[in-house]
């Protein structure tokens, strides 16, 4: 049955092409969160390990939402590892880096997310897409703050 929203079938795709792309970083960001909580080891151990689970239990949260407006929008939503490798400017971390590499490394995805979130938002607004924008702004939000509260702990 023909998607009749109120925003064309372009912008739609627009709008998906932008999603997807956040998708595949928040699905790599939630990866390498949940790898780091697994194998957090030293003196910040109980802080960062139950610091990672709430991430990426906010993380496992998000991605649901990103898939479901892109379906909502008429799209299918990617959801292999090839998929996400091929979309996602966050590259996988090989190997344990020590915790505070690993602090650093979630302080960069997150903010990879920021930005991707962000340039997904022009199409949305070029299509009055509020529901996309919406979930846009509260990502960002998210984004922005975790990656807040991570550089702090990086603070000497």
């Amino acid at each position: 049955m023909k998607i009749d929203i109120g925003i064309s079938q372009k912008d739609r795709e627009a709008i998906a092409k932008g999603l997807s792309h956040l998708l595949a970083d928040t699905y790599t960001l939630y990866l390498q969160t949940h790898n780091f909580h697994w194998n957090v080891k030293g003196p910040m151990f109980q802080t960062l390990h139950t610091m990672f689970e709430g991430q990426y239990n906010e993380l496992a949260l998000a991605v649901d939402d990103i898939a479901e407006r892109i379906r909502t929008l008429g799209f299918p939503a990617p959801g292999t590892y090839q998929a996400f490798a091929e979309l996602s400017s966050i590259k996988a971390e090989e190997g344990v880096p020590a915790a505070t590499d690993m602090i650093r490394l979630l302080v960069e995805a997150h903010e990879t997310c920021a930005r991707t979130a962000r340039e997904a938002f022009p199409a949305c607004d070029k299509a009055s897409d509020e529901p996309s924008a919406d979930l846009l702004t509260q990502r960002m939000q998210e984004h922005e703050k975790t990656a807040w509260m991570l550089r702090s702990l990086l603070e000497k």
